[in-house]
């Protein structure tokens, strides 16, 4: 077995598609399939479900792929830590994040280049139970999700970047409530556009109303954060978002914001899986981390 049968295999779980793995991988198409019928052979078990083309992969073949990550973030962890025994400050970092937080995700990116200047990111946009998936799979090494979404089991280790804070948004042009805050109630009577409802933010908005006992008019729903903001931009409807979630302030017209009253409080950090050995690159990242306090940020 070798080490490029593990990176073809989960390149094909990546892009279940034997040409775009290849072309990932830098090889041809028969190289890489005759590497996974060989990885087959040696194992003895059946991978890839195929016929004409991919068609998935078996419940063997899944077990496999786990275990092939696994071995590939270890071995990584392994080159990360003989390059800081030569005081080479870099290495790759994998960091998901959940879309209410992708505005303060560069936040953290900042911090972890200035600790550590040559690090390689890569930042990929997820759902919280995605974010904990991938976690698990080791295909992140950090998250940002909402911290009431972890497991009991106790394998994830957090750290709270914020608690986060509802808002009433709209374009200059909107008649909002005077002051500065406003009830449910008063932003039930708005048109609005929200993120969809597969999102945790989502979710807890409409237990909001519902405690209100209000039914609101949603007219737009999306899981594309910039899509809410281009329609809060037309100031054809409103949105409730969490303030990590607003757009720039440097990004178009400035909007109008209105406190929800009462705000719930949802916890938001930054989240690892717990190992007994991890590297030394996982362990300064964890460090910068956890240094991070966004509260202030955040602020309204």
């Amino acid at each position: 077995m070798f080490l490029r049968q593990l990176n073809y295999l989960v390149a094909l779980d990546q892009f279940r598609h034997f040409s775009r793995a290849a072309e990932h991988c830098g090889v041809s198409q028969p190289a890489l399939s005759t590497a996974i019928r060989q990885l087959e052979h040696e194992l003895g078990v059946t991978i890839v479900r195929r016929r004409q083309r991919m068609l998935g992969l078996t419940p063997e073949g899944e077990r496999v792929v786990a275990w092939a990550r696994q071995s590939l973030a270890a071995l990584d962890g392994l080159k990360q830590d003989a390059g800081f025994a030569h005081e080479i400050a870099g290495g790759r970092l994998t960091v998901g994040v959940m879309p209410p937080a992708m505005q303060i995700a560069s936040l953290l990116v900042e911090s972890l280049r200035a600790g550590i200047p040559a690090l390689r990111l890569e930042v990929t946009v997820a759902t919280s139970a995605e974010v904990l998936r991938g976690l698990a799979e080791q295909q992140f090494n950090l998250g940002i999700v909402y911290l009431d979404q972890l497991p009991a089991a106790g394998d994830f280790e957090a750290h709270q970047l914020y608690a986060e804070q509802h808002v009433l948004v709209a374009a200059p042009g909107m008649a909002l409530p005077s002051g500065k805050r406003c009830s449910w109630a008063a932003a039930a009577v708005f048109p609005l556009c929200l993120l969809d409802r597969s999102m945790r933010s989502r979710q807890i908005v409409d237990s909001c109303f519902e405690a209100a006992k209000v039914q609101p008019e949603v007219l737009y729903e999306t899981n594309a954060l910039e899509l809410l903001h281009a329609e809060l931009r037309t100031g054809r409807l409103a949105s409730i978002l969490p303030v990590a979630a607003l757009p720039a302030r440097n990004e178009g017209l400035p909007l109008q914001l209105r406190r929800l009253d009462p705000s719930p409080v949802a916890s938001v950090g930054l989240v690892r899986m717990r190992h007994p050995m991890e590297s030394g690159l996982m362990t300064r990242c964890w460090a910068v981390g956890k240094a991070l306090d966004l509260t202030a940020a955040l602020a309204l």
